[in-house]
């Protein structure tokens, strides 16, 4: 039987079932689904003052910084225009350049604290798209590594992170900082 709580457990039962990897945690993330109906957590997460805690790390004046919740890979950053909109042609230009001055700064601090070899960028732009959030379209920012996929997504759907999201904010969020203040 297979029970171990908040950890991955490989389950084989019974003899021709599939194999199970458990994954409780990951709950959250499917029921974001549900919370949309309570508004879109692009658009109230940053009227908060919880940036720790909602992984924001850096305000723009048309555009934010934030950590993924649920990561590609650490260091996992998206850039949010703060007009809900799914619609890219609907982005003016002071936004679309803001957004991109944006991305510029995650690559530094990304660079700086997490020395990827590459990285991925990119926009899902509807649900068809692959969009996890499709009524607020996002920039992904995903730094890389040679190796860095192994055989957990493929086989068990799962990412293995070394390190907490609390741990990756506060390391990018230095770095932001330090950045804008030698630039200043």
């Amino acid at each position: 039987m297979c029970n171990r709580r908040n950890e991955i457990s490989m389950c084989n039962e019974p003899e021709h079932s599939p194999a199970r990897l458990h994954a409780p945690w990951r709950m959250e993330y499917i029921s974001l689904a549900d919370s949309a109906r309570d508004g879109c957590i692009f658009c109230t997460k940053p009227v908060q003052e919880k940036d720790l805690e909602n992984g924001i790390l850096y305000r723009g004046e048309r555009a934010y910084i934030i950590l993924n919740a649920f990561p590609y890979n650490s260091g996992h950053l998206m850039i949010i225009p703060y007009l809900h909109t799914a619609d890219f042609a609907e982005l003016d230009a002071a936004t679309l350049q803001e957004m991109m001055t944006l991305a510029q700064l995650a690559l530094a601090a990304l660079n700086r604290v997490m020395h990827p070899q590459g990285f991925n960028m990119g926009m899902n732009l509807g649900q068809s798209a692959g969009a996890g959030i499709a009524a607020h379209l996002h920039l992904h920012v995903v730094p890389r590594w040679t190796g860095d996929t192994n055989f957990m997504p493929v086989l068990g759907n799962t990412r293995v992170l070394p390190e907490s999201l609390e741990s990756t904010w506060e390391r990018v969020k230095s770095a932001l900082d330090e950045i804008l203040a030698e630039t200043t």
